[in-house]
């Protein structure tokens, strides 16, 4: 069901419309979660860090097409919010081509070079051989992970958050039993993971293609819609771009700081491994959350409704920090046993790991929160260069000091590397994002003044 973000009290409007997303995360997370869990538990050590060193590569491609549902959900939500149907359509049909495109060009790419970057990154000799098998079935999966995350995009673009979240909740609980049945009954190892993925992640991706075309075949325009628009393309781009690379130099960076664990052996990447999926399902949470309200911004600014994006960032960082209080708590102080969820018979290192790993990052949950709700406002804006701007100062900051601190610190200074970069571009976010509401307010203040006169 399509709604429309620009009306209603934009705190109740923006709870409703993100906790589906959040909830849509959590099992979006649970995909990879289950891999972890069921490399770790049913077959050992090693492959939980074959499973965790291969995961960092697949954050490259994942970034990708997580820009790309970026790029897409802003631009029409944008048109959906002016009431522009017809453009609405032709956005969404452009970015269906160019993104099959973009992803044919990955998947030759990933499948020619994916040993050489794990190589470059000095994945140990003991786990380098099923690293390379779980990366080479997750790229056959590719097209899956691009539309399916269009589709979401577009729905959430739409007002829907809830369509998404059953799909999820379905896909991901059977992900969970296929990637059991696979590697237990049918005694697959790590092919075995990854297949369970892939099948799952196929069927969920035709089903939400199949629904976010038939929603859109129900809205009526009063012109028929272009295939494909040069055009709206290049506006699409504006917002998906710097998001893709945002995204992949992330990546990029987490792939440097893995090669620097990856140094300290098997035991610190098996704890690191289990402890980063449960750090990372929390930062994704947010950035989701992040996305819906640059959902929201982007409905209220096509619509000229500028107040509600000031009332919007307000409502958003209450919701966020609603989540963490809870999170933070539970990893700080439980950290030990949720780390064990992922492993039989975890040596001391790894658990040490993951402890120390989630009780350095938990109580900046917070800070990292408040950066990801200015995020959402500056993209939703398409003030991509501020954006940028904080996003890579984090990431640069993070990658410099991974590497300068574990010198002396050893893997306990890689761990700190995050809060240092987390800080520091959340007081950049958010002083760029006050500004622009600023500038918001003051455009609002002025235009009601030339309205009250006679």
């Amino acid at each position: 069901m399509t709604k429309d973000l620009t009306v209603g009290e934009p705190s109740k409007v923006l709870r409703n419309f993100c906790l589906p997303l959040f909830g849509s995360v959590i099992f979006q997370q649970l995909y990879n979660l289950a891999d972890s869990f069921v490399a770790g538990k049913f077959i050992s050590e090693n492959a939980l860090a074959a499973v965790g060193n291969g995961y960092e590569v697949t954050l490259i491609f994942l970034a990708f097409g997580m820009g790309c549902n970026i790029g897409c959900s802003v631009i029409v939500s944008r048109f959906f919010g002016a009431k522009d149907y017809s453009k609405m359509k032709t956005a969404v049909y452009t970015t269906f081509i160019s993104c099959a495109v973009l992803c044919a060009a990955l998947m030759a790419l990933g499948y020619f070079f994916c040993g050489e970057l794990l190589e470059l990154i000095k994945t140990p000799k003991d786990i380098i051989a099923d690293s390379e098998l779980y990366l080479n079935i997750y790229i056959l999966g590719l097209p899956f992970v691009f539309f399916y995350n269009i589709a979401t995009g577009i729905f959430s673009a739409l007002g829907d958050s809830k369509t998404p979240f059953v799909f999820l909740a379905a896909s991901s609980v059977a992900n969970i039993g296929a990637d059991i049945l696979f590697v237990t009954a049918f005694d697959m190892g790590i092919a075995g993971v990854a297949w369970a993925t892939f099948i799952c992640q196929g069927i969920s991706c035709l089903l939400a293609v199949v629904f976010v075309l038939k929603r859109l075949s129900r809205i009526k325009t009063s012109e028929k819609p272009k295939l494909f628009s040069l055009n709206i393309l290049g506006s699409i781009a504006q917002i998906a771009v710097p998001s893709i690379l945002q995204q992949s130099f992330i990546s990029v960076g987490n792939i440097i700081i893995q090669g620097v664990i990856n140094s300290f052996g098997t035991g610190v990447i098996a704890g690191y491994s289990a402890a980063v999926k449960l750090n990372n399902l929390v930062i994704t949470s947010f950035t989701t959350i992040g996305n819906g309200i640059s959902n929201f911004t982007s409905q209220n600014i096509g619509a000229g409704e500028f107040e509600r994006v000031k009332a919007g960032f307000k409502a958003g960082l209450k919701l966020v920090w609603m989540i963490c209080l809870p999170l933070a708590v539970l990893y700080f102080f439980l950290g030990g046993t949720l780390v064990r969820i992922f492993l039989d018979k975890p040596s001391a290192e790894a658990l040490d790991t993951g402890i120390i790993f989630l009780r350095i990052l938990s109580p900046f949950y917070f800070v990292v929160s408040a950066k990801l709700v200015s995020d959402g406002i500056l993209r939703g804006a398409g003030k991509m260069a501020s954006f940028m701007a904080a996003t890579f100062t984090d990431l640069i900051l993070r990658v410099v000091l991974a590497w300068a601190l574990s010198i002396p610190f050893e893997s306990v200074g890689v761990w700190l590397s995050w809060p240092i970069g987390w800080t520091t571009a959340m007081v950049m976010s958010v002083i760029f994002c006050r500004k622009f509401l600023s500038k918001v307010g003051a455009k609002n203040s002025l235009q009601g003044k030339a309205n009250s006169k006679p």
